[in-house]
C-alpha cells in the first residue's frame, strides 16, 4: 500500500520538461517567455539615443515653436472660433513634429523587443474575464510568494544601480553643473541636455544589463511552471492518440471485419495454392475484367486451414506449391494483383486448374 502511494506521488510530481503540445497550448493562452524589463530597457535606450543624436533637430523646432507662440499675437477683441482653431491646429502640428518621432521610436522599439522575446503572437485569451484573477486568496499568495520577493529585490537593484550611475555622471561633470549659474541660457540648456542624455543612455544600458538577468530568471520560472508530471504526459498522449485500450479494440474489430470479408471471397476463388500445412493463398482470375490474377484471401497456420476448409466445401481446386505459397504470402496483400515475377508459375497452375474443370 505504501509503495503504491509512493508511486502515485512520484507520478504526480512535475519533474518532466514540457512537451511541444504543452508549449503550444500555453502560447495560445498568451503564456509566453517575456521580461517586461527587456522591453522597458530597449524602449528607453532607443528613445534616449534618438534624443541624443537628434538634439539639434528638436532644439530648432522648439525655438520655432516658442518664437511663433510669443511673437504672433492676435488681439483678444478680434478672436473668433475659426482663429482659435487655426492657432490650436498650428500648435498641434508644431508639437507633433517634435514629439511624433519619439513616439514612433518608442512604439517600434517596444514591438521589436516583444518580437525578439517570443515572436509574433495574436491571441485574445489574456483579455477574457476570469474570476480566478480577482480571487483574494490567490492575490495574497502572489503578494507573499517567492516571485514577489524576487521582484522586490529586482526593483531595489534597479534603483541602486541606476541611482549610482546617474550620480557618478553628475559627479564626473560636477564642475559644469556649478558653472551653470554663470552661463547664458543657451549654453545652460545645452549642458543640461547633454547631461540628461548621458544619464539616460547610461541608465538604459544598466537597465538592459539587469533585464538580461531578469530574462534568465523569467526563463527559469517559465520552464518550471510548464513542467509536467509523468501522468500528465501519459494523459496528453492518450488525448492525442486515443486510449490504447480503445484503439486495440478498434483494431481488433477491424481485423475481424476484414477476416469475415476475406472468408466471404473464398468461394469465388479459382484456385488455392498451399504449402500444404502452413500457408494458403486463394487466387481469382477473370480474363475479361482483370489483367492478372488477384489474391482474394491468404493466411498462415489456423487461418490457412480455415481457407482450405472453405475451399473444400465449395469444391475449389487446391494446388500444393511450397515455394510459391511462401513467397506470395510474404509479398502480396489481399486484394492486390500478383507481381510479374509470379506470372509464369501462376499461369501454369491456372492452366492445370482449367484442364481439371473441363474434365469434370
Amino acid at each position: 500500500m505504501l509503495l503504491r502511494l509512493d508511486l502515485q506521488f512520484f507520478a504526480g510530481e512535475k519533474t518532466e520538461k514540457a512537451t511541444p503540445k504543452k508549449r503550444e497550448d500555453s502560447r495560445k493562452k498568451g503564456q509566453v517567455l517575456k521580461s517586461q524589463d527587456v522591453t522597458s530597457s530597449i524602449v528607453l535606450l532607443s528613445v534616449f539615443l534618438f534624443m541624443f543624436f537628434a538634439a539639434g533637430f528638436m532644439r530648432d523646432n522648439f525655438f520655432v515653436f516658442f518664437r511663433e507662440s510669443f511673437t504672433h499675437f492676435i488681439p483678444i477683441h478680434t478672436l473668433n472660433e475659426d482663429q482659435v482653431m487655426l492657432v490650436y491646429m498650428d500648435i498641434v502640428k508644431q508639437m507633433a513634429i517634435i514629439l511624433l518621432p519619439i513616439m514612433v521610436i518608442a512604439v517600434v522599439a517596444s514591438v521589436a523587443a516583444n518580437l525578439l522575446q517570443f515572436g509574433l503572437l495574436f491571441t485574445g485569451e489574456p483579455l477574457k474575464f476570469d474570476l480566478k484573477k480577482i480571487d483574494p486568496i490567490k492575490g495574497l499568495k502572489r503578494i507573499f510568494s517567492i516571485r514577489a520577493i524576487v521582484e522586490l529585490l529586482k526593483s531595489v537593484l534597479k534603483i541602486s544601480f541606476i541611482g549610482t550611475v546617474t550620480t557618478l555622471v553628475i559627479w564626473m561633470n560636477f564642475g559644469q553643473v556649478l558653472d551653470l549659474a554663470f552661463r547664458t541660457p543657451h549654453m545652460t540648456l545645452l549642458t543640461i541636455a547633454k547631461l540628461v542624455g548621458m544619464m539616460g543612455i547610461i541608465a538604459s544600458l544598466v537597465l538592459l544589463f539587469i533585464s538580461i538577468l531578469d530574462f534568465l530568471y523569467q526563463k527559469f520560472d517559465y520552464e518550471k511552471n510548464l513542467r509536467m508530471s509523468k501522468q500528465d504526459i501519459k494523459d496528453e498522449h492518450k488525448n492525442m492518440d486515443g486510449d490504447p485500450l480503445i484503439k486495440s479494440r478498434i483494431k481488433q474489430r477491424q481485423r475481424e471485419m476484414a477476416m469475415r470479408r476475406m472468408m466471404q471471397e473464398i468461394p469465388e476463388a479459382d484456385v488455392v495454392i498451399t504449402n500444404p500445412t502452413h500457408f494458403a493463398i486463394a487466387l481469382k482470375y477473370d480474363d475479361e475484367k482483370m489483367d492478372s490474377p488477384i489474391v482474394v484471401a491468404k493466411g498462415a497456420d489456423f487461418i490457412a486451414q480455415k481457407i482450405k476448409m472453405i475451399a473444400k466445401e465449395h469444391e475449389i481446386v487446391m494446388v500444393e506449391n511450397r515455394p510459391l505459397a511462401r513467397s506470395m504470402y510474404d509479398q502480396v496483400e489481399v486484394g492486390d494483383r500478383i507481381p510479374e515475377e509470379f506470372f509464369k508459375a501462376v499461369a501454369e497452375i491456372l492452366a492445370y486448374v482449367y484442364r481439371i474443370q473441363r474434365k469434370i
